[in-house]
């Protein structure tokens, strides 16, 4: 990998990590095109993940701090729920990412027909919440907390988006779009960081440490600062994007994604 194809695949996880089309589909396809081997790619998206959790701790601070004065309140008001509301929807994602996660990408495999066929129904997701007229709640409920999370859980499907599915699901519960958004990209901060931590484990288990050293320095600190730079400019936008209402953009980008994801993998 050389710091063009880092700069491309930074550009990409920044933007699609936030937009619902799939940051995994995404560098999954790109990293095929450019021939990467599968385990430099995961290296490469372990770094480029923590770039994009760091993009939204700098967007969504004053978010994050209410979120940091729940927790040292000891008082049951708004900011202690909405923390427990966060805790609930990880306990999905949490459960399959630590028993399940292995045996799932095992079992469905990586390859880009399976992140064709995600990304159609990223789209389906996207264009049916589109076309939603659930009447609006207040604020988020603590059921509706967990079955965002289950969302969140299902998408560790590469190509299935994260973000697509939890604010689809979101809204289609009859949550305000920006509240929405606004939590579909907080819950998703530990869990990130967690997934980053087991992909690690999983290369050092496997005595591919070495492939850390196989992308050069100034590979990684490209793919770093064009992830994270990409991560601020899409985190704003999207919010901004969900609360108008212009999700079905992305519903007709990512069957067109889907289906050339599809066609390349035969």
């Amino acid at each position: 990998m050389d710091w063009f194809e880092a700069l491309i695949l930074g550009i990409i996880q920044g933007f699609t990590e936030f937009l619902p089309v799939s940051s995994s589909g995404h560098l999954a396809i790109f990293g095929t095109l450019f021939g990467l081997n599968g385990e430099e790619n995961l290296a490469f998206a372990i770094l480029v993940h923590i770039a994009t959790v760091l993009s939204t701790v700098l967007v969504l601070w004053s978010e994050i701090e209410g979120v940091l004065k729940g927790l040292i309140s000891f008082r049951w008001n708004e900011d202690t729920k909405f923390v427990v509301k966060i805790l609930i929807s990880m306990i999905p994602v949490g459960i399959v990412g630590l028993f399940f996660k292995d045996t799932i990408e095992k079992f469905f495999g990586s390859g880009l027909l399976l992140v064709g066929c995600m990304l159609l129904l990223t789209s389906l997701l996207l264009t049916v919440s589109y076309f939603s007229r659930t009447a609006l709640k207040d604020k988020i409920s603590f059921f509706d907390a967990f079955i965002i999370g289950i969302a969140q859980a299902l998408a560790v499907m590469p190509g299935l988006s994260r973000s697509g599915s939890t604010i689809a699901t979101g809204i289609l519960l009859g949550n305000d779009k920006e509240q929405v958004a606004k939590f579909s990209f907080l819950m998703v901060i530990i869990p990130v960081l967690g997934e980053a931590l087991l992909d690690l484990v999983k290369i050092l288990k496997g005595n591919e440490a070495l492939v850390f050293q196989s992308i050069p320095a100034s590979a990684m600190i490209t793919g770093f600062i064009a992830a994270f730079v990409c991560g601020v400019v899409a985190c704003k936008w999207m919010i901004g994007l969900v609360k108008r209402g212009r999700l079905i953009y992305f519903a007709c980008y990512c069957l067109l994604a889907g289906l050339f994801a599809i066609i390349f993998s035969f």
